[in-house]
């Protein structure tokens, strides 16, 4: 990973040549806090945590071995994961108590935060999050397939791309980041080019280490909870399942939703049938700004 700075934001220092990247806009409490999914980094937020800033006080981040921040071994357990966040916030003086926002495996760890650290959260809100029993609990065949999958990740590393390739989704990435400001586009992008083996790496072992954690780990606090569940079109996943198998496998997400919802008193489900996983944050921002002004009459009352 190369030394260049962030166009947004700056790197703390947490200790142990340690150096994360985070970006803080607005003002007021709870501070909303994004943890990025898998294969995404702290400014492909960049739009929702604006819009989210105009509410409250609003964290963009980058855990280790992602985006601008330190390089990091991958795949990490989740407690590490969460202590360097913890580290990260009190080192940058970053209020709490946080309405954590985590999207896909950013959710589970949302989650994990909160039940390691209930005092420090005010409230949670969940972007079609991960979960640990989503392998298990997927139809047989979507099983056999995910595990083929998986097992792939572990014991290969992807071949590099060539000259051709790179170009060609550099024009697509800055077409799909049109509508971000111009001094931050072409850094992203180039970012996003510099550590595409991020998420597979992140992805690896997941299910055999990181799952077992979150079944582990203590209750989930009794705070506002919203959780959205993604069941629209979205291109990756079309791409990976043949229509009927992903719309069974969507069916059991959805489920697995519904019980992280209950896990709270205060729990809702809502359902998004014209947003896919990968950028609901996006497709759906009235859903996910809607859902942080929920959470936060729920803290404030």
């Amino acid at each position: 990973m190369t030394d260049t700075s962030p166009p947004l934001g700056r790197l703390h220092d947490i200790g142990g040549g340690r150096r994360l990247m985070l970006h803080r806009s607005g003002t007021g409490g709870p501070t909303a806090v994004f943890l990025a999914g898998v294969g995404l980094m702290s400014l492909d937020y960049l739009n929702i945590h604006n819009r989210v800033a105009e509410l409250t006080t609003s964290v963009l981040y980058d855990r280790g071995g992602n985006g601008w921040s330190y390089p990091a071994e991958l795949p990490r357990t989740a407690g590490e994961v969460t202590d360097e966040l913890q580290e990260l916030l009190h080192a940058a003086d970053v209020p709490g108590p946080y309405l954590l926002i985590g999207h896909s495996l950013g959710g589970a760890y949302a989650r994990h935060y909160a039940r390691r650290f209930p005092e420090e959260v005010a409230g949670l809100l969940l972007l079609d999050p991960f979960h640990e029993d989503m392998v298990t609990r997927a139809p047989r065949q979507g099983r056999e397939k995910l595990d083929e999958m998986l097992e792939q990740m572990g014991n290969q590393e992807s071949a590099e791309p060539t000259p051709e390739q790179f170009e060609q989704s550099r024009a697509q990435m800055t077409q799909h980041f049109a509508a971000w400001p111009e001094s931050v586009r072409e850094p992203l992008v180039a970012r996003h080019l510099a550590t595409w083996r991020t998420a597979s790496r992140e992805n690896q072992k997941l299910y055999d280490k990181v799952a077992a954690e979150f079944r582990d780990a203590p209750a989930t606090p009794d705070v506002p909870l919203i959780v959205l569940t993604a069941m629209g079109h979205d291109a990756t996943q079309a791409h990976l399942w043949p229509a009927e198998l992903l719309r069974e496998i969507n069916e059991s997400k959805r489920a697995l939703h519904a019980e992280v919802a209950a896990e709270s008193p205060r729990g809702e489900q809502r359902v998004l049938d014209d947003a896919g996983h990968g950028w609901l944050h996006e497709e759906r921002a009235d859903a996910v700004v809607e859902a942080v002004n929920d959470v936060l009459a729920g803290v404030r009352c």
